[in-house]
């Protein structure tokens, strides 16, 4: 049996901390390019049966994604109610989900997301994600995240009931090494097992989730900051894995 996996392009139209930011140039592409770039590669690879979806309340950003060339299916537009500043991910993928399984009477086996502002993922990051997913019958997903400079039992404070501040975790550590580890999420790519949705999970973060180790840079684009930085990167570049292009 050939597994089903969906992979999911989310980019809305409006973006208030970086304007237009998905289908801003970066490296003399757009930055959603990266991402489908990346999910044709992993199509092109993988044994199993792999569908990419655009989900976007944007006919701009429809008609730059046709315009790459690649693999990927636009007719599915995003329904207002889906598209505003607090509408969360996960309603997203779900809605686009259902309209692909309608549309190819199908069900899938897993879905991947991959973020549009996070682009700095290489195929193996996918497969062997999927590969820790599979191995583990009883997980429900899997996220990549990145080893994290603070630790909230150890150097990250917050403000108690009394307006003073204190560790965020308590616990008796004397050096940050022997705290439990902790990481960033670094909002590149999540996968879900199929249990996950028919559980109805309302939150990416269950209490059956998996994370992946990104062994390389990778982080997300908020402030305009964030885009120089990967501008530069590009460019020079100086990322320490091959995109597999």
């Amino acid at each position: 049996y050939a597994m089903r996996i969906l992979v999911t392009i989310c980019a809305r139209g409006g973006s208030k901390g970086i304007p237009g930011k998905n289908i801003k140039i970066i490296n003399e592409k757009p930055l959603i390019y990266y991402s489908l770039k990346t999910a044709n590669a992993f199509k092109e690879k993988y044994k199993g049966e792999v569908d990419i979806v655009l989900s976007t309340d944007s006919h701009q950003i429809k008609e730059v994604v046709e315009k790459q060339g690649l693999h990927i299916e636009t007719d599915y537009t995003r329904p207002e109610a889906l598209a505003t500043d607090t509408a969360g991910k996960l309603g997203v993928i779900i809605d686009v989900k259902n309209f692909m399984e309608q549309k190819h009477q199908k069900t899938y086996d897993y879905v991947l997301d991959m973020d549009v502002t996070a682009p700095l993922r290489s195929v193996e990051d996918l497969e062997n994600a999927l590969f820790l997913l599979e191995q583990n019958k009883n997980a429900y997903n899997i996220f990549s995240v990145s080893p994290c400079h603070r630790n909230p039992y150890f150097n990250m404070v917050e403000e108690n009931k009394d307006g003073f501040y204190e560790l965020c975790k308590q616990g008796k550590f004397l050096t940050r090494q022997s705290a439990p580890k902790v990481f960033d999420m670094n909002a590149s790519f999540y996968f879900y097992k199929r249990a996950f949705f028919n559980e109805n999970c309302n939150h990416v973060i269950t209490n059956k989730s998996l994370v992946y180790v990104v062994p390389h840079l990778c982080f997300d684009l908020d402030e305009p900051i964030d885009f120089e930085f990967m501008s530069f990167l590009l460019t020079q570049k100086r990322l320490d894995f091959d995109f597999n292009y």
